[in-house]
Formats: C-alpha cells, structure tokens, sequence
C-alpha cells in the first residue's frame, strides 16, 4: 500500500516525528537501521517483514500497525514476548477484495488471459467458456470477506456453499448459506474461494488430496494467503489436465519468482496481492493505520491481534 501523501498522515502531526520511506528497504540491514528509533511502525506493504530476530534488536519499538487484514508479516509470538502491541484492520476492505476475487472468477470461467494472449500470438482460439449463474460456490472462510463474497455470488445467481472452522446456525442464517462438511465442499463446487488466515492449520489447507476430490472442471480462486495452497500439487494438477482454472491473487513468495512453476500454466488469471489495490481502499487502510496509531498513542489501543 502507498500510504505516502495520504491525507490521514497530516493528523499524526501533534503526535511526534514522523518519517516517511517510499520504497521497501533493499536489505535486512537496511530496514532496521529505518526502525531502530522508531517506538510505532506503520508496516505498509506486506512482503516486510518483522520476525523474531529484527524484533529483538528494536528495543524502543512499542507498536506496529498493518494497513491490511492479514498479520503473518510479523511474528506475534515475538511481538507479545517483547511488549509490541500489533494492530490490523478486520474486514475494513472487504468489499474491494470481494470484488476483485468475483473479478478472477469471471476471468477464469470466461478465459479472458488465455484467450488474450492467443490473439495478441495472432491465433484465433475459441475455447468453450463456462457459466456461472445457477453453478455452486463454495466459500471456504466466511469472514468479513468470504461473507461478501457470498453475497455477490448470490446476487448473481449462484447457489452458495460454505465452510469454516467455526461454523454456526446464526452465521448461516445471517449470510443465507449452508454450512457444509470440507470434503462436501471440495466435491460438490463449482467454483471454491478461499478466504480463511493462515494458521498451522490452513497451511496447505488445498494439498494434493484435496485437489483430487474436487470436480475436474472447476474452478479455485485464492485470495486468502499463497502457503493456504500447495502450489506444487496445484501445478501438477493443472499440468494433468485438472481444474477449469485458477485465479490468485497471493503466492507463498511475494514478489512471484519470474521461473515460478505457476506461470508456465495456461488457465491461470494472476494478480499480484492487488486484491484491495484500488484509490478507495488504499486511502481507507491508510486511514485505518492512522487510527491505530492515534488510538495506542491516546492509550485506547485497537484492533489488537497480540500486545
């Protein structure tokens, strides 16, 4: 996110000194010679980093505040041992994210990338596309995403599925879908989006296994955190043949390697962790980060995930 030139910095001014850095560090050295004064980091872009070993060599640092939902860009564990308050911003895109996922999916089912690119290769390809309405969306995470998600499909016409770990009847009820067993899930979808953290347990959450019990012409959208799926069963499906189509928009290394196995893939619609890269979005994280950071500074910290 650029949260350089927003607005939201200038309310900050009564508070302390404030120093902006454009572009990521280049090094590990380098970011925490940026840090090593600093007592409140605003973490804009989620490919830096705060683990354990940084942590422990920032000792004025007392609070870090993500301009995003996710956190795995930090090691809580550490942030908790050394006194930093960690904060986020739950839910507070999840309409431009939602969009973007329906984005992929219509991608995906339409082909728009595959048959692009064999105009601009001069060949006139015509390749069955697939429908949507009336097809079964299986939302796996129905948190403030996965429950918008659920909402456009149903406006579309889809019927919608879904599965967390944590289900109950008054969250079935409050976004009109049914809970279903994961197995259930991966078998009776259409198109499966998955939008859950990443945790122990999400981690490779769609392996091998679980790709084999999916419908052979479907199709899987991740726009939850790239290590949710195992992107080496997940090549070696579609090289089989497997799947309508893939749309991501997260990989397990950010930036995506230029020899990333993925991209040799024909039906695959990628984005670059651009889910909720929109001026509206971008301006509401930055003015979330500022909240934060004005909320822990007046002693009311929010949106606390450790500290």
């Amino acid at each position: 996110m650029q949260i350089v030139g927003s607005a939201a910095l200038n309310r900050l001014a009564p508070f302390g000194e404030l120093t902006l850095y454009e572009n990521r560090p280049n090094s590990h050295e380098e970011k925490l010679a940026r840090a090593q004064d600093a007592e409140v980091i605003i973490n804009s872009r989620s490919a830096v980093t705060w683990r354990r070993m940084e942590l422990e060599k920032l000792p004025k640092l007392r609070m870090i505040t993500t301009c995003s939902i996710g956190t795995d860009m930090i090691d809580l564990d550490a942030a908790t041992e050394h006194g930093v308050v960690v904060s986020n911003q739950p839910g507070r895109t999840a309409p431009a994210v939602a969009e973007h996922m329906f984005g992929l999916m219509f991608a995906v089912a339409k082909r728009a990338a595959f048959q692009t690119a064999e105009l601009k290769a001069g060949r006139w390809t015509r390749r069955l596309n697939v429908g949507l309405q009336g097809k079964t969306l299986g939302v796996i995470g129905t948190g403030a995403v996965g429950a918008e998600m659920a909402r456009l499909a149903s406006a579309l016409g889809m019927r919608v599925i879904a599965w967390s770990y944590h289900p109950s009847a008054e969250r079935s009820a409050a976004l009109g879908v049914t809970y279903v067993r994961f197995d259930e899930l991966l078998a009776t979808a259409d198109v499966i989006s998955l939008h859950v953290k990443l945790t122990d347990d999400s981690h490779h959450l769609i392996d091998a296994a679980a790709l084999a019990k999916m419908k052979d012409e479907a199709i899987l959208l991740n726009g939850a955190r790239g290590d949710v799926v195992d992107m080496d069963a997940l090549h070696a499906a579609l090289t089989a043949g497997r799947l309508n189509g893939v749309g991501l928009d997260v990989f397990p290394e950010e930036p995506l390697p230029g020899d990333a196995p993925i991209l040799s893939c024909d039906q695959v619609v990628l984005t670059p962790h651009a889910a909720d890269w929109t001026a509206e979005a971008t301006e509401l994280l930055n003015e979330g980060a500022v909240d934060n950071v004005i909320a822990f500074l007046e002693g009311q910290p929010q949106n606390v995930v450790t500290g």
